[in-house]
């Protein structure tokens, strides 16, 4: 069982390679195959390995991770679920500055963290249908460290392939991230406009 330092810092990878992420939905039936939710995963990874190692600032790598997690992630999906509750009752307008709010503060929160992974790697190791999506399983390799599990899920709820979950070790990623966030909501009393202005600012 790893220890808290452990997790944090693996939340931290798995969140900056992805940003993260809902948990597992009933979805429709498959037209996603096995070959292309594997496709995906290595095509975010090639992307994030490069951004990570591209010698960029900080700030220039928040962008490029913003737009590696809009590519290839379902972030309307991923917010709404990540907002909890409050999305039931959230207007259109504020559904959609909430997701911008938090694709953009997943950038800057994990970006900040790229430094780490520096020279380490990510391999695709397989792939199964689980229910009606993919896991696409991966081994992360980090100096100093023992390597580590990444399951990624993949589906075509949306049209289109993209994940929308990550589970590092048994660690779901996106409950750790709806904690977060329903934390901040009620620190601001429930109001969805401050959590977005907090996100806008964090």
């Amino acid at each position: 069982m790893p220890n808290d330092i452990s997790i944090s810092r693996r939340g931290l990878l798995a969140l900056g390679l992805s940003g993260a992420i809902v948990a597992a939905l009933p979805l429709p039936a498959l037209a996603l195959d096995d070959a292309q939710a594997r496709a995906l995963v290595d095509q975010a990874i090639g992307e994030i390995n490069a951004t990570i190692n591209s010698g960029k600032s900080e700030s220039a790598m928040y962008g490029d991770f913003e737009r590696i997690f809009t590519r290839y992630a379902d972030v309307p999906v991923i917010a709404r679920s990540v907002l909890g509750p409050a999305a039931k009752t959230a207007s259109p307008a504020q559904i959609q500055a909430f997701t911008k709010a938090y694709q953009g503060y997943l950038s800057r929160k994990y970006g900040r963290r790229f430094r780490e992974f520096i020279g380490g790697k990510i391999e695709v190791t397989g792939s199964k249908p689980v229910k009606s999506y993919y896991e696409v399983q991966s081994v992360c390799y980090l100096k100093g460290e023992s390597p580590f599990d990444l399951r990624w899920y993949v589906s075509d709820k949306s049209g289109k392939n993209l994940f929308f979950n990550i589970i590092i070790e048994g660690v779901n990623m996106l409950s750790s991230e709806r904690t977060e966030i329903g934390a901040m909501l009620d620190q601001n009393g429930g109001n969805v406009d401050k959590l977005i202005a907090q996100l806008n600012k964090s």
